[in-house]
């Protein structure tokens, strides 16, 4: 089998074009090739008679196999000159009868089954070949190498199937229905954390209550995206019954809920974010405090990422991702009103919303309404 190009490593037979015993000449087609780049013709090396295929229709094998035998035309005691590309992977024997396959003679190895057999100290000779007329085949080795107990480990063996569990089928499910039923579309923002940063710490918080709360005041002005949308049912809250996923190891998410969270402070909604989440890892929710989210937050950038795109919960028609907290070169106004280059803490925060309900201008002015009040907030007292 010819080498047909650095990244070509093996090549099938489509057609043999000589049959054995046929005269051939010189750079005469004897056969197609065919490999995953190219289908070619391939020119005889030598002119002489085809007495032996190697290789049979469809078979695939290495570069560098021989594929066929032919016994050249020309007088014994004159030496031909050999050319080793036109001989790239075709045997050339003397004018004489072939060696037969799998008997005490010798045998005609491809470079692939001698490489195998010398790595893994097998005697070829002892090989029953599979191949053509009894030829040695690598799978005939690799057979041999697993009967003597040592495994070819070259050969990709993969893990046993383990089920998945149960609520990560239950993820799987919702997730892939929403991506089927939604129209969904996300929009991302770049916020300066300055005063989000200083509140936290201010109350001794993290910053996602603090987004939490202006979130949730911000869909007071918004009231379209605090909402559910079940087929061509579209349901305005007047409450906010705030989703907060939650992370559970390698088990998955849980999104438990706050409910009227309009009503709390940046305190108390900390605190109930703080218990949402220890019974959530602790397995200690209960099916109530799953029901009823009319928006959620989710915030992936705790452990670093940058920006995502959340899949919205089902029937709710928006989600806000909060990405990580990142000292950043930005302009700033000071007070003065004159615009310079500053360090500052910076977040990226997108909302995925349904196209179906909502339209992407509202989606921006959500945003920047959000924006405008998380850089204004007032340093707690």
């Amino acid at each position: 089998m010819p080498s047909l190009g650095i990244s070509v490593a093996e090549g099938t037979i489509v057609e043999w074009r000589k049959s054995v015993g046929e005269d051939v000449a010189y750079e005469e087609p004897i056969c197609d090739i065919s490999t995953d780049k190219i289908e070619s013709e391939l020119p005889a090396p030598e002119a002489g008679r085809l007495v032996e295929i190697l290789v049979d229709v469809g078979e695939t094998v290495d570069a560098g196999t021989p594929i066929a035998v032919i016994a050249v035309d020309r007088p014994a005691s004159v030496p031909a000159p050999i050319d080793p590309a036109a001989l790239d992977g075709a045997a050339v024997e003397p004018d004489e009868q072939p060696a037969e396959r799998g008997s005490g003679r010798e045998s005609l190895y491809s470079p692939v089954v001698s490489r195998l057999a010398a790595e893994h100290d097998i005697d070829l000779k002892t090989i029953r070949g599979t191949g053509r007329d009894g030829r040695v085949r690598k799978q005939d080795v690799l057979a041999a190498i697993e009967s003597n107990g040592r495994p070819h480990r070259t050969a990709y063996e993969p893990p046993a199937p383990v089920s998945l569990s149960r609520l990560r089928q239950a993820i799987g499910e919702n997730t892939k229905r929403s991506l089927d039923t939604a129209a969904t579309v996300t929009s991302w923002i770049d916020v300066d954390f300055s005063r989000v940063e200083l509140v936290r710490r201010r109350l001794g918080t993290t910053a996602l209550p603090v987004v939490g709360a202006a979130t949730v005041a911000t869909l007071a002005d918004f009231p379209d995206l605090n909402a559910w949308l079940d087929v061509h049912d579209y349901i305005r809250h007047e409450t906010v019954n705030l989703g907060i996923a939650v992370a559970i190891g390698a088990a998955g998410v849980l999104v438990p809920v706050i409910r009227e969270a309009e009503q709390l402070d940046v305190v108390e909604l900390s605190r109930r974010i703080r218990d949402l989440a220890t019974r959530a890892r602790s397995g200690d929710l209960v099916p109530d405090d799953m029901r009823d989210g009319t928006f959620t937050l989710t915030n992936p950038g705790q452990f670093g990422t940058m920006m995502a795109t959340p899949v919205i919960i089902q029937p709710q028609v928006a989600i806000l991702d909060v990405e990580a907290i990142v000292r950043r070169p930005t302009v700033v106004v000071d007070p003065s009103g004159e615009e310079r280059i500053a360090i500052a803490p910076m977040c990226v925060l997108g909302l995925s919303w349904d196209h179906r309900a909502l339209d992407g201008v509202l989606a921006a002015q959500f945003l920047g309404a959000l924006r405008k009040r998380l850089e204004s907030l007032e340093e707690p007292a």
